[in-house]
């Protein structure tokens, strides 16, 4: 083999022909992934093998780049909608909420009361359909699958509800500029309480099957630890953080939406583990839907929308039998109507961590630069570290905890 080929190869390869063992034993190179269905994803972790034990690990990323960042530098911004959609699509709406608020910010936008708690309400839920997929996986990727469908028909229930709002359920393009696009209808909030009502127990009982299963508990205490020093050295934020033992969330650290107004608690664990991870996932599970209650309960009256005619599109009626009404709407989906100068940066506590959007305009009908701040993209570079050491059945187990989104890999 010649020296050129030699420097082609990955160097787990030049390591596994150079070491040797006394006992005859020999080291292995595995592809974990990129379509492995474990991975939940289009992603690929090459891993150094002794027998079932990682002596080392490399992650890999770039399967589905779509150039996101760049392709919203020539859309306008309500045409970006969809772009947040695909980041992390277990919580479409929490993205879309995230790319309202950081537009209004730009724009100094002042979003009514009521159009803020409709708001906490789709994030908290995004956050349960979110979490409900993360820690239920987990159970199949140790073997248990009954739970995960029994949860799931609450996931399909919150989706309804996503229907009833906007007309779609996974991607969901869901609110304006200064709130919602209509008010939400009797069967929307018919849904809500119908999912307030059921999931509460069906989520016990799954907690119940898992919490104190010696099984369970034996297969992921202290798999996939990580201190809360290195944790924030590596810019770990959301449940992954807090399973550390850090308090940090955006909702109480830097409140948006009217968060201020809610009375709930920070679940946090202490070792970083496996295990860790999905005691906060599940106890924030309730958390949100005390969130929910307090916002269905307590709804300001008034508008579902800011007074912003410059930006909000009018009413699909107006549109379809007023001239002035079309030509609005044309002016704002074609992005004639100028957008100020500005630099903005503004972030939400997404299902998986801090969610931040980086935006600046230049006056023109797109923005000049949008840097997307994907939680998944900054814990995910830690897996290395998680899982040398262990064993390969860990190493599933422990990127089933992190919740790593294909989709905000490669913005």
């Amino acid at each position: 083999m010649s020296d050129k080929q030699i420097n082609q190869e990955h160097r787990f390869a030049k390591i596994v022909r150079e070491q040797t063992f006394e006992d005859g034993r020999e080291l292995n190179v595995l592809n974990f992934g990129p379509t492995h269905p474990s991975t939940h994803g289009v992603f690929q972790n090459i891993l150094l093998l002794d027998g079932e034990r990682i002596v080392d690990a490399e992650t890999t990323i770039g399967y589905i780049h779509r150039a996101f960042e760049k392709i919203a530098e020539n859309r306008t911004f309500y045409q970006i909608t969809t772009l947040t959609d695909r980041l992390n699509y277990c919580s479409s709406p929490l993205n879309n909420m995230a790319w309202w608020m950081t537009v209004e910010k730009a724009l100094g936008v002042e979003v009514p009361k009521r159009a803020q708690y409709m708001r906490v309400i789709i994030m908290e839920l995004a956050r349960i359909t979110d979490h409900l997929i993360c820690n239920s996986i987990l159970g199949v990727d140790l073997g248990a699958y009954t739970p995960f469908l029994y949860v799931m028909k609450y996931r399909e229930l919150a989706y309804e509800i996503y229907e009833e709002i906007c007309g779609a359920r996974m991607t969901t393009n869901m609110g304006r500029i200064g709130g919602f696009e209509r008010d939400w209808s009797e069967a929307a909030w018919r849904k809500l309480d119908e999912f307030l009502e059921g999931f509460p127990k069906a989520w016990s009982e799954l907690e119940d099957l898992f919490l104190r299963n010696r099984i369970f508990m034996d297969r992921i205490v202290g798999v996939g630890a990580i201190s809360a020093e290195k944790a924030i050295n590596y810019g770990f934020t959301g449940p992954n953080l807090r399973a550390t033992g850090v308090d940090y969330d955006v909702r109480t650290a830097k409140p948006y939406s009217s968060y201020e107004d809610f009375d709930f608690v920070i679940p946090v664990g202490e070792s970083g583990d496996t295990y860790d991870r999905w005691c906060v996932r599940s106890a924030e599970i309730k958390e949100s839907l005390k969130i929910i209650r307090q916002a269905r309960d307590n709804m300001p009256s008034g508008s579902y929308h800011a007074d912003v005619p410059d930006y909000y599109l009018p009413p699909k009626d107006a549109v379809y039998n007023e001239m002035e009404a079309l030509i609005d709407h044309f002016k704002i989906v074609m992005g004639e109507i100028p957008v100020p100068i500005a630099e903005v940066y503004h972030s939400v506590e997404a299902a998986n961590g801090e969610l931040g959007m980086y935006l600046i305009t230049d006056g023109s009908r797109s923005p000049f630069r949008l840097h997307f701040r994907r939680p998944c993209f900054v814990y995910y570079q830690a897996f290395p570290e998680l899982i040398k050491g262990g064993l390969f059945s860990d190493a599933v187990a422990t990127l089933s905890s992190i919740n790593v989104i294909a989709g905000e890999l490669d913005a």
